[in-house]
């Protein structure tokens, strides 16, 4: 299966029963370097904070999993900020940044109860408004990998070009397969590509592109996603704010969708603006039963669902709102396969370095999408480097 489509989603109202009317998320699994760095801990238990966003004067960069991040020494003035914690303004370099937690233990916050779906529906209405809508160009650090019962096969990281043209996924150019007419990439540089074992359990004998799979770079459409849960029959949700900073709420929610699916997450909320800062949402999905399944060459194994994540982050950039990060995990997914139980992991991950307005004539030449990305040529551009292992990547990537 082509790395393209590693996500799908489907509907069911039972695991037994395929296709109908609302979503489950399917993941099917295809088969240091810069001497100046900081390091974001928590500042109670001194853990490495990763996904930490650091705003600098020219660009955006993330904490690994190990918290680490490069950033020169000379930098100054810049922002740091992390789900759960409280905002930081470094006015220089430091080794290490510490963050204060936003709220230690949910049974200690005095919440206060938020309406999700009034939420909602006002950002998905007010969208096209409130969120940067015009051509963008964005250097992109492009990262993906998998993993199978803990241990990590497939890594690849690429710095690269994303244009879009609207910042908005376009339903009737999805339906209708226009997929250039929303995003187009171009590959630049391929800084990692490694894969030490075939895997062949999740390939299907299809290659017909998806349109949820460009969805999933669009927060609009993952908006949408929820929207429908909650507005299902029998859905039940609970939304409390749980910190408040300046004119940014932070909210913690749960969504029991009478369709099946469990959701949890939080979000920030900046209530002057009226959007969305910050979403991250996990769907619940590895208690349901196994199914049969088969591969591409009709061999039959037994496949039970995980669960995923999606996170997607936005930042005020001159007066208006563009995305930093956009995230995709899905994780305990189940295969037993010829006997051999498989558990496997996988995420993908796009930091936006850096934005500009651009026009309407995309980008020359681009990837095609219908076919496994690492298939195209990359265009070779001299770039900064703001791409940082993490310890576990560094050893995969040096391993035999």
């Amino acid at each position: 299966m082509k790395i393209v489509r590693i996500i799908r989603i489907l509907g069911a109202p039972m695991l037994q029963v395929i296709m109908k009317n609302y979503y489950f998320l399917f993941i099917f699994f295809f088969g240091i370097f810069s001497a100046q760095k900081l390091r974001v801990v928590d500042a109670e238990t001194e853990t490495p904070v990763p996904n930490a966003r650091i705003i600098l004067s020219n660009q955006i960069v993330y904490t690994n999993e190990d918290g680490f991040a490069p950033v020169d020494q000379g930098a100054s003035g810049f922002e740091i900020s992390a789900s759960g914690f409280q905002n930081v303004k470094a006015a220089q370099f430091n080794s290490v940044i510490k963050l204060k937690r936003a709220y230690k233990d949910i049974e200690e916050v005095k919440m206060a109860s938020i309406d999700l779906r009034k939420i909602f529906e006002d950002v998905s209405k007010n969208y096209k408004k409130r969120y940067y809508r015009e051509p963008s160009l964005y250097d992109v650090v492009y990262k993906e990998k998998m993993s199978d019962n803990d241990k990590l096969y497939f890594l690849t990281i690429a710095e690269t070009k994303l244009w879009s043209k609207g910042n908005y996924y376009n339903y009737k150019d999805g339906f209708q397969k226009e997929y250039d007419n929303i995003l187009q990439m171009q590959l630049n540089n391929v800084k990692y590509l490694k894969k030490i074992k075939s895997d062949n359990i999740f390939t299907t004998g299809t290659t017909e592109f998806s349109h949820e799979y460009m969805g999933n770079y669009f927060f609009n459409f993952e908006l949408n996603r929820v929207l429908f849960h909650l507005k299902t029959k029998g859905t039940k949700s609970t939304g409390w704010m749980v910190f408040e900073e300046g004119d940014e709420q932070q909210v913690v929610f749960t969504i029991k969708s009478g369709s099946g699916i469990d959701m949890k997450g939080e979000f920030k909320y900046n209530k002057a603006d009226k959007v969305i800062t910050y979403f991250e949402i996990h769907y619940l999905q590895e208690n349901y039963p196994m199914v049969k399944r088969k591969t591409a060459d009709g061999t039959e194994y037994d496949y039970q669902l995980g669960n995923a994540l999606l996170v997607f982050d936005f930042y005020k950039n001159n007066g208006v709102y563009v995305p930093a990060l956009n995230k995709l995990e899905g994780y305990n997914y189940i295969a037993v396969y010829k006997g051999v139980k498989h558990v496997k992991s996988m995420s993908r991950e796009l930091i936006y370095n850096t934005f500009k307005k651009s026009d309407d004539k995309g980008l020359t030449p681009r990837v095609d999408f219908s076919k496994n990305i690492w298939e195209n040529v990359p265009v070779e551009e001299s770039k900064n480097n703001t791409i940082l292992l993490s310890e576990e990547e560094q050893t995969f990537v040096n391993g035999k």
